[in-house]
């Protein structure tokens, strides 16, 4: 059939009047004839709104074949809409559809990174809190708890390995005899000894109240209630060199520990252990909090072995509670340094050096500065219900006459647990103040 006989079947169909909705109609008038080389000619219809005529165009192929035919509007070309299945049965909508889903080699780049991106979502959404077994956060455990398990454990390996006085002859000898401090009375040798026995013990990840120790640091600085994974870069968010912070305890062991257990436990230094926490994520004067913590306890041990604490020691009839308000004295000593003096990092070795120095002259100074900023906080709105928490309530042994005779009182009874390894202490620190 040739295209004038197409023509002419279009001509016989009686003209339509326009409407407003004639875009949304479909006008289905189609007619195929088949053209030359074999290919089939469809006669689709278009409908022509300039002038209210319907006008007919053969298509082929999908392409509309014109006829030289000028349809004018002023001088300008007519504007012509198509019904919705005229459009999607058109050639040039359905080659470039089908150039579309033609494969690319640059497809299969895009597809894999879109694969793995969704994996790495996936895979994110589920990463959950790390928590111990059946899901029960690890109890908080107070600094009274810790030490009585000490005070039960068998820690005799460790004793025999101790160094709690500075070995002096010959002159320097008589002369710390002659105008040195007092001897620590026969009662308190014990305690003495456990303290040092203490800071030989490395960490255990076999022990229940070791690990119950550092949970409960992490969680009182951090605020949080989940526990956390034992190795991992979290505990450098508290101060910790590495990923394992059993590795930053040298020259202190677990004593090192405790010192801050107790900083962090009891509801009167409790806030400033937060205070000087707070300094220590200050954007210029930040520094490492547990590795500054255990400096602290390494100058108190050191103070402790001259005998500088002796005194105190023989008048409150206790080691444990004097080290620890002395550790507290010295972190406070340092915090007002750094913060009025607006140290950094770069004057970490400076600042520890001038602490020590000054903590081994004027021990009782320290405690009598301690005992008035602590004081000063309490008439100043800081109660000592700070922590809601019911174990950090019980009292600990320090800060005054409150823990008297606790650590004298229950000795060294039961030996039931034992542990193995030593975390050596060096005897001889004189001198030696560094960020370790």
């Amino acid at each position: 059939m040739t295209l004038e006989a197409c023509r002419g079947q279009n001509q016989k169909q009686p003209p339509q009047p326009t409407h407003s909705h004639a875009m949304e109609e479909d006008i289905d008038v189609t007619s195929h004839t088949e053209g030359h080389n074999g290919l089939s000619r469809e006669c689709k219809p278009l409908e022509e709104i300039t002038n209210g005529r319907s006008n007919h165009k053969p298509v082929m192929n999908g392409l509309v074949i014109g006829h030289n035919v000028k349809d004018h509007t002023n001088g300008c070309a007519p504007l012509r809409s198509l019904p919705i299945s005229a459009l999607k049965q058109n050639g040039l909508l359905q080659t470039l559809s089908a150039g579309g889903n033609q494969h690319r080699p640059e497809e299969d780049e895009e597809n894999v990174e879109l694969e793995k991106a969704r994996q790495e979502w996936e895979a994110l959404e589920s990463i959950q809190p790390v928590l111990t077994e059946d899901s029960n956060p690890t109890p908080l455990i107070s600094f009274n708890e810790a030490l009585q398990y000490f005070q039960t454990t068998d820690l005799g390996d460790l004793l025999k390995n101790i160094q709690p006085t500075i070995r002096r002859t010959g002159l320097a000898a008589i002369t710390h005899f002659l105008f040195g401090p007092p001897r620590l009375h026969r009662e308190l040798l014990e305690e003495r000894d456990l303290v040092f026995a203490i800071a030989q013990c490395p960490v255990d990840n076999s022990q229940t109240v070791h690990m119950r120790v550092l949970q409960t640091i992490y969680k009182r600085l951090i605020g949080c209630k989940l526990d956390c994974p034992r190795f991992g870069g979290h505990w450098e968010n508290i101060g910790f060199q590495g990923t394992d912070p059993a590795t930053d305890l040298r020259g202190t062991g677990f004593l090192g520990l405790m010192h801050t257990l107790y900083f962090v436990m009891d509801p009167e230094t409790l806030p400033l252990a937060r205070d000087i926490f707070k300094l220590s994520q200050h954007p210029t004067q930040n520094f490492p909090f547990s590795v500054m913590s255990i400096n602290m306890t390494r100058i108190t041990l050191q103070v402790l072995r001259e005998e500088a604490l002796s005194k105190e020691c023989n008048r409150r009839q206790q080691v444990v509670g004097v080290l620890n308000e002395f550790y507290v004295a010295t972190y406070l000593h340092l915090y007002q340094l750094w913060k009025t003096q607006q140290k950094t990092i770069a004057d970490s070795g400076f600042v520890l050096k001038e602490v020590e120095l000054f903590a081994k002259k004027n021990p009782k100074q320290m405690l009598r500065r301690l005992e008035v900023f602590l004081k000063e906080r309490r008439t100043g709105g800081i109660s000592r219900g700070t922590s809601p928490d019911p174990v950090a309530q019980q009292p600990s042994p320090g800060l005054g006459e409150r823990g008297a005779k606790a650590g004298a009182a229950q000795g060294s009874k039961g030996r039931e647990m034992h542990f193995t390894g030593v975390c050596d202490l060096p005897p001889d620190m004189e001198g030696e103040a560094r960020l370790i």
